[in-house]
Parts: structure tokens; C-alpha cells; sequence
């Protein structure tokens, strides 16, 4: 494996990661005031640079 495709998969690994939702303990702990990802993308609609 080359350190690009190591590079590229870390990068998507982590933008798959940051694309879940908020989980509902978070809203519960939070009071409501986090209910949503400002950065959440969705797959077909914000595209990531590689």
C-alpha cells in the first residue's frame, strides 16, 4: 500500500465517521442545544476533496 492510498483512506474513514448524526444522549446531555452536526455531509450531496 502506498502512503497516498493510506492518505485517501484515512481521509474517507474519518468523513464516514463525521457524517453520522448526533447521538440522543448527547441531545439529552446538552439540554436540546446540540441537535445537529454543523458539518454533516450527506453522501450524494457534499463531496469531499481529495
Amino acid at each position: 500500500m502506498t502512503i497516498r492510498t493510506l492518505v485517501l483512506k484515512k481521509k474517507l474513514s474519518r468523513a464516514l465517521r463525521k457524517a453520522w448524526p448526533v447521538p440522543s444522549w448527547v441531545i439529552m446531555k446538552t439540554h436540546g442545544r446540540v441537535r445537529f452536526h454543523a458539518k454533516q455531509r450527506h453522501w450524494r450531496r457534499g463531496k469531499i476533496k481529495t
